[in-house]
């Protein structure tokens, strides 16, 4: 992962301004930075959303295509994630990018493994037949810090802008099935990103807790837990990451904290969302030259 080399003077300097809950860019230990959230980025797919938290930026595409259920769950289609690491910074060119990208598309695996986060029986055509699988690609281009959380949101927003064509299946005399894919691009399934989690990374800097810590903040850090929550608070998963350790006290302070900025951080993206929907085609469009 993208590091910075702080000397004991700097670290020292941002330890003590945690303690009084006063972080170098002037935020709380509870306050996000800035996020700017735009969907419909990318043309060629189905869905995508692109998003900046602070210096970090995510850009996330998500492709429909058809495939065959997996047969322990004939009835449900399923979600395949990549994520490409390697055009963030020449320290993660290779192995390191692969790593790391490997990392975090497993967290998102186990993000999205609860069974609620998001309506697969929805995605079904025919049962053990024909399916939809959603190819989820993510692209980290630039590190800033809190990369987990960012990419998340990201996942959330571009799953909100999928459109999947509405098909219907035909059976001749025969019996031999043929789908039908319609026409009309407004006729599509919208998926239901209610109960879809964002991770929210609690970053353990002294005796205390931030979220959203910076490169500097995270050189900082001895461990972190990273948990998701959904937007009425309920963990769905957590996972520490650091080699330092956690006592069952911070840990559970830190589930507090996590539940209570997960709920914040649900309503301020879904307004986002709805806003941006609500213009329809004719808000303009920033993409990557804004």
């Amino acid at each position: 992962m993208a590091s910075v080399v702080l000397s004991e003077a700097e670290k020292l300097y941002i330890v003590h301004g945690v303690q009084e809950d006063l972080r170098v860019d002037g935020r709380g230990c509870e306050d996000y930075r800035c996020a700017e959230v735009e969907t419909d980025v990318v043309s060629n797919t189905s869905g995508s959303a692109r998003v900046k938290l602070g210096e970090t930026d995510v850009l996330v595409g998500i492709k429909a295509e058809m495939g065959t259920p997996k047969l322990e769950k004939p009835d449900e289609g399923y979600l395949e994630f990549f994520v490409d690491c390697s055009s963030n910074s020449p320290e993660l060119e290779g192995r390191g990018g692969e790593e790391l990208g490997t990392d975090i598309a497993n967290t998102l695996y186990r993000v999205f493994s609860c069974e609620n986060s998001v309506d697969l029986k929805s995605l079904c055509i025919n049962p053990k037949e024909h399916c939809w699988v959603l190819y989820v690609d993510v692209l980290l281009l630039e590190c800033g810090g809190n990369i987990f959380d960012a990419i998340s949101i990201a996942v959330k927003a571009a799953l909100f802008n999928t459109r999947i064509p509405k098909v219907r299946v035909l059976e001749d005399e025969e019996g031999t099935k043929e789908i039908e894919l319609s026409d009309d691009p407004y006729d599509c399934i919208r998926l239901n990103v209610d109960e879809v989690p964002c991770i929210v990374t609690l970053s353990k800097i002294g005796y205390r807790h931030v979220v959203d810590a910076t490169l500097q903040e995270e050189a900082c850090s001895l461990a972190s837990l990273l948990i998701s929550v959904t937007s009425k608070g309920a963990i769905t998963s957590m996972k520490k990451v650091g080699k330092g350790s956690l006592d069952p006290e911070s840990i559970f302070e830190m589930m507090e904290t996590g539940q209570r900025v997960g709920k914040s951080l649900h309503i301020a993206l879904q307004k986002i969302l709805d806003e941006e929907e609500s213009l329809g085609t004719s808000r303009p469009k920033v993409g990557f030259l804004g």
